[in-house]
């Protein structure tokens, strides 16, 4: 079977069955070897872009703009992984477990670097799920304290603290989100508000994954602190996406994924936890394999974790900053504002996601007029489009997230299929 006969019945079949590690092991794929990326495509503002492209393996007529839930590896990623992989299992010596071990601490260090802060205040984890977890965990809370919560946060931030809550004792007050984004200030004085003598600890999304809603990340963490209060970012949307200075923004913790914006591997994931928290953050686990240098060497005790995937975590970390995280950034920006323009022009499309570039980023979530968001996804994937679906009364609809690997043509691909669903039905 040659590469271009693939269809996408085979396509997401692999996928479902293995991600893109499957999909690399395809005979499709035999002798497949993405270019290397140049220095002079890579200079700012001059960037390759169809070269970029082609270090994925999703065949040309797939249209992957699924980035706020899961994305692809590209193949240096994959590779490494399974090299890595394969040399452990093959001759599981002691002195490659150490060396594979080691290779977690340049991981750490690649991260400090990438967010600007110092090896010692990260955590290597394995999603934002458990990152959120081990704040909620980790912080001295109880009868008479409160936590302030966005209404719109993931459930592992606003479930987890609610749980504790009860469990605790102490009271968890929320902010309510506004539709459409009525812009930092109404946000920032709507959680100065809602601060009492009580709040303990502030924690937001930075990018929503509902409407897309981009909030003041470096000005709720400096109210927070102007009133003593623990901040955590929860940047499960914005690590990998926007270029993220943590030394400006200067939060009490940050928390990401590897599997979605960074395009990593999967189940790892990073925690910052600002030097100045280190004392009064306590441990979620206790076991063997911690890290090496400052809070890790008591918060990573988890046991034997997937080492091959810790290092090629700092693989991608270097592919994304060979590229340049602002020029990721704009990218991925330049290519949601086409889409949210195209889908504008078709009659009956409802927009969640705010208009204006400094509300949002690169999630866009929209209303198919009375369509089935369900069925407009599955519609979008017999025609190569990988999307997601939102149900419920709360903005339900369909989410869009492109990426830096996505080309023009799968934002007109998208807005096209859209625009013929909505004249001629499902």
């Amino acid at each position: 079977m040659s590469r271009s006969s693939m269809n996408r019945r085979d396509f997401t079949r692999l996928f479902a069955m293995g991600g893109s590690t499957a999909l690399l092991g395809h005979p499709s794929f035999e002798g497949f070897a993405a270019p290397t990326l140049t220095s002079a495509s890579l200079q700012p503002g001059a960037v390759d872009w169809q070269q970029v492209r082609s270090q994925f393996l999703m065949p040309p007529d797939v249209s992957v703009l699924n980035a706020a839930n899961l994305c692809p590896s590209p193949a240096r990623v994959l590779e490494t992984l399974s090299e890595y992989t394969s040399r452990l299992d093959r001759a599981p010596f002691p002195s490659f477990r150490s060396e594979i071990g080691a290779a977690k601490e340049r991981t750490r260090d690649l991260l400090a670097a990438y967010l600007r802060v110092t090896p010692e205040e990260i955590l290597i984890t394995r999603n934002t799920s458990e990152a959120n977890n081990w704040v909620s965990n980790g912080l001295d809370l109880g009868p008479g304290d409160e936590v302030l919560i966005f209404s719109d946060n993931h459930p592992s931030n606003n479930q987890a603290w609610k749980a504790k809550g009860e469990r605790h004792g102490y009271t968890v007050r929320e902010v309510a989100q506004v539709n459409p984004h009525p812009g930092a200030e109404y946000y920032l004085e709507a959680f100065e508000r809602a601060i009492t003598p009580n709040t303990r600890v502030l924690t937001f999304m930075h990018l929503s994954n509902t409407a897309g809603d981009l909030f003041p990340a470096k000005e709720l963490c400096a109210l927070a602190r102007s009133r003593g209060i623990v901040s955590l970012v929860d940047g499960a949307q914005s690590f990998g996406l926007l270029d993220v200075d943590l030394s400006d923004i200067q939060p009490d913790f940050f928390s990401g994924s590897s599997h979605k914006w960074p395009c990593g591997p999967k189940e790892t994931g990073v925690l910052y936890v600002n030097s100045s928290m280190h004392e009064a953050f306590w441990p979620s686990m206790y076991s063997a394999y911690t890290g090496q240098r400052g809070l890790s060497r008591t918060h990573e005790g988890m046991g034997q974790r997937d080492t091959p995937a810790l290092h090629t975590f700092g693989t991608q970390i270097e592919f994304l900053q060979s590229i340049g995280q602002n020029e990721i950034e704009a990218r991925s920006r330049d290519l949601a504002t086409q889409l949210i323009e195209g889908l504008n022009r078709i009659e009956g499309v409802h927009m969640w996601t705010p208009a204006q570039p400094e509300r949002r980023a690169a999630v866009v979530t929209f209303r198919p007029g009375e369509l089935d968001p369900r069925r407009v996804v599955a519609a979008l994937e017999e025609d190569g489009i990988v999307a997601a679906a939102r149900g419920g009364s709360d903005r339900s609809g369909i989410r869009f997230s492109p990426h830096f690997y996505n080309m023009e043509v799968d934002v007109e691909r998208a807005v096209e299929a859209i625009g013929r669903y909505m004249r001629t039905g499902l």
